[in-house]
C-alpha cells in the first residue's frame, strides 16, 4: 500500500494542487525543492520538503522509504535560447527520477507529461491519446522535450518499471505563482492590456481535476497507459469572453491576423536579441497559435474518473486569486 508519495515540482502550478489532493487522500508528502524555489504554494502544509533538484546525484537516498514518485516539475520555456535548458531538465531530468526511483525500490511512478507531447491534429480536430505528431512537427523545444521525455518513460515502463503517464491540457484556477502562459492571459485581462487577440483554441481544465487526476492515476491508472487530463475545447475568443463575465471588464472585440504577430516575434526574437535587447515575444509561441489544440480526454474519464468539474467555477477562482494576490503585492 502506497503511503508516502515523493513528489516534484510541488512548488508550481500543479504541483502545489497536486501535493493537496495527496494529503487530502491521508497520503504522506515528500517534496523535493530546490533552494532557489518560492516556497508560498506549500507554506503551512503539513509536508516533509527536502532539498534538491531533478538532476541532483542523491535522488535515489531522498526518495528512501517512499512508495511512489509523482514526478510533475519540468522546465517551461517558448524561447529558442533556453533549448539546452529544455533537455537538461525535461529530458535528462526524467531519467535521472526514473532511474533515482527504481533504485530506490519505488513502486510506482506518475509521470506529467503534457498535451505537447502529443501534439496537434491538423485542421483544429480533435486529438486523443492514440494521436501522435512526429517530434519534427511539434513546434517549439518545450514540445519537443516533453515528447522526447515520454519516450524516456516509456523505455523505463519497458524495462519493467511501473509508470503511468498523464497529459495535463490547459490548467486553470488559483495559485498560478509564475504564472503560466494562461495565466498571464488572464492576467494581462485583468490588467487591460489585451485589446485583441489571435483566433486559436485550447482545451481547458480545472486545475484541481488535474491534481485529482494524478491521485486517480496513482490508483487506478493502467501501467504503460497515457491519459489527458483535460476537459472543454474552447476558442480564445470564447474563453476571453468568459473572463469578461466573471470579471466584469470587457472582452476584445477584434481578431489579429497571424502575419502581423509573427512579424513582431520575428524581429523581437531573431533580430533584436542578436543586438542585445531582451526580447518579450516568443516566436514559436506565436506559431503554436496557428491551430486549435483541442484534445478528448474521455479516457481518463472513463478509466480514471476525472472530474469535469464547471470551468467556470476555475475561471472565476483564478480571477479571485489573481487579484488578491496584486493586492497583496502592491
Amino acid at each position: 500500500m502506497v503511503k508516502e508519495v515523493f513528489v516534484t515540482g510541488g512548488t508550481g502550478f500543479i504541483g502545489a494542487h497536486v501535493v493537496r489532493s495527496l494529503l487530502r487522500a491521508n497520503y504522506r508528502v515528500r517534496a523535493l525543492v530546490r533552494p532557489q524555489s518560492c516556497f508560498d504554494n506549500l507554506a503551512g502544509l503539513d509536508i516533509k520538503p527536502v532539498t534538491g533538484d531533478v538532476n541532483s546525484p542523491d535522488l535515489a537516498q531522498l526518495m528512501q522509504g517512499c512508495q511512489a514518485v509523482c514526478h510533475v516539475a519540468a522546465h517551461y520555456s517558448l524561447w529558442q535560447r533556453d533549448r539546452d535548458r529544455l533537455h537538461r531538465v525535461n529530458v535528462l531530468g526524467t531519467r535521472h527520477i526514473l532511474e533515482a526511483a527504481q533504485t530506490a525500490g519505488v513502486e510506482r511512478v506518475i509521470y506529467t507529461s503534457s498535451v505537447a507531447a502529443i501534439g496537434v491534429k491538423p485542421g483544429g480536430q480533435v486529438a486523443d491519446e492514440t494521436y501522435q505528431s512526429p517530434p519534427h512537427r511539434l513546434i517549439s523545444a518545450y514540445k519537443q522535450s516533453k515528447y522526447w521525455a515520454e519516450q524516456e518513460a516509456y523505455r523505463a515502463i519497458e524495462r519493467g518499471q511501473d509508470i503511468v503517464i498523464v497529459n495535463p491540457s490547459t490548467p486553470i484556477g488559483p495559485r498560478d505563482i509564475k504564472p503560466t502562459p494562461t495565466g498571464e492571459i488572464i492576467q494581462r485581462f485583468l490588467q487591460r492590456r489585451m485589446p485583441a487577440y489571435v483566433n486559436t483554441g485550447l482545451n481547458f481544465i480545472d486545475v484541481r481535476d488535474v491534481a485529482q487526476g494524478h491521485v486517480l492515476a496513482l490508483e487506478r491508472g493502467k501501467t504503460g497507459e497515457r491519459y489527458i487530463l483535460g476537459h472543454q475545447n474552447l476558442s480564445l475568443k470564447a474563453f476571453l469572453d468568459k473572463l469578461a463575465h466573471h470579471s466584469g471588464l470587457k472582452a476584445p472585440r477584434y481578431t489579429i491576423p497571424l502575419w502581423l504577430p509573427l512579424a513582431i516575434a520575428w524581429v523581437d526574437e531573431i533580430l533584436l536579441s542578436k543586438l542585445g535587447k531582451s526580447p518579450s515575444v516568443p516566436l514559436d509561441g506565436v506559431r503554436m497559435s496557428a491551430e486549435p489544440m483541442y484534445y478528448d480526454a474521455s479516457k481518463a474519464v472513463r478509466e480514471l474518473g476525472l472530474p469535469q468539474s464547471n470551468l467556470d467555477e476555475a475561471i472565476a477562482a483564478a480571477i479571485d486569486w489573481m487579484e488578491k494576490k496584486g493586492t497583496e503585492t502592491t
